[in-house]
């Protein structure tokens, strides 16, 4: 794709967000283009790397995972050793889905989901145990106003 998106690619990548699943037709139709059109600038979008594959949102608290833990990191170290063991650490834990670096009075940040506090001090616990760290900061969610929003295209 050698342009940017347009209004017609931008309505495909919102429309997409709602729902992956939709029929070639049914795409083509909600964003007001043929459906040869549709595909076109659909395997567009996706050779640029605009849309990927299509997911699936599951319901975490209906699969019993209840408990929403934002853990704040503070390192000691930032060597390039100790950065692969602390990406590998905590890649390593299935119930991290979010991780970033930060900027601040801490360096990353993750986002665990897990069933309990139980779970969750056993994922701490292996966590510690894996690399060192300086300062470990958890806070719990009590309640999620939104998760998983769809980006403001």
């Amino acid at each position: 794709m050698n342009k940017k998106p347009d209004s017609f690619d931008r309505a495909i990548l919102r429309t997409l967000q709602k729902d992956a699943g939709l029929s070639q037709r049914d795409l083509a139709a909600r964003v007001g283009l043929s459906q040869n059109a549709c595909w076109r600038r659909l395997n567009a979008l996706r050779a640029a790397g605009l849309a990927g594959t299509h997911t699936l949102r599951l319901d975490p608290a209906k699969l019993g995972l209840g408990l929403t833990v934002f853990v704040m990191i503070r390192t000691r170290s930032h060597s390039h050793e100790w950065l692969e063991r602390f990406h590998k650490a905590v890649n390593d834990i299935p119930n991290v889905i979010d991780f970033y670096r930060i900027a601040g009075d801490y360096d990353y940040m993750l986002k665990i989901l897990t069933q309990d506090m139980e779970t969750f001090d056993r994922i701490y616990r292996t966590l510690i145990s894996r690399v060192d760290l300086d300062t470990v900061t958890s806070c719990i969610a009590m309640e999620t106003i939104a998760a998983n929003r769809d980006l403001p295209i």
